[in-house]
């Protein structure tokens, strides 16, 4: 059997010497010329409209991981939970559970676009409270030249 699906069948006599060879093919069932070209153009068309497809789900996916990993950081107290304020706490998972609803009401439909703009909007509640925590824990409070001392010559 060839690649193209065509079964090639030789067989002899040794008595006579004689040779006969039967070619089988099975175009029952196979696309035609024109019927791949067809498919490949609607492969083609297509091909833009999924990307954008793909492109929201995994920014609806993104900001979900997101509200979700912050939901988990803020509810446990041997993380950020216990470095922040309560009225900090509450402000942050008023915003998690808004945003979990519009996700579950809104976010199927939703453009990439909204999604990301959505996500710059919570990260503004977040940021500036976790900030505070993380910038002091890492040290970039202090700028490097307050922590070296001062050379006039090198």
């Amino acid at each position: 059997i060839d690649a193209n699906g065509i079964l090639r069948v030789s067989a002899s006599d040794k008595g006579t010497g004689k040779t006969e060879t039967v070619t089988i093919i099975d175009d029952k069932g196979r696309l035609s010329g024109e019927e791949i070209d067809r498919m490949i153009e609607e492969a083609e068309q297509f091909a833009n409209e999924d990307r954008v497809v793909k492109e929201r789900i995994e920014s609806k996916n993104a900001f979900e991981n997101y509200l979700y990993s912050v939901k988990n950081q803020v509810s446990d107290e041997s993380q950020l939970g216990s470095m922040i304020n309560a009225e900090d706490k509450k402000a942050i998972l008023d915003a998690i559970a808004q945003n979990v609803s519009w996700l579950e009401s809104e976010g199927t439909s939703a453009s990439k676009e909204e999604l990301e703009e959505k996500k710059e909007e919570f990260e503004a509640i977040v940021n500036p409270i976790t900030s505070k925590f993380y910038g002091a824990a890492d040290g970039s409070g202090s700028t490097p030249t307050q922590d070296m001392p001062e050379h006039d010559e090198l």
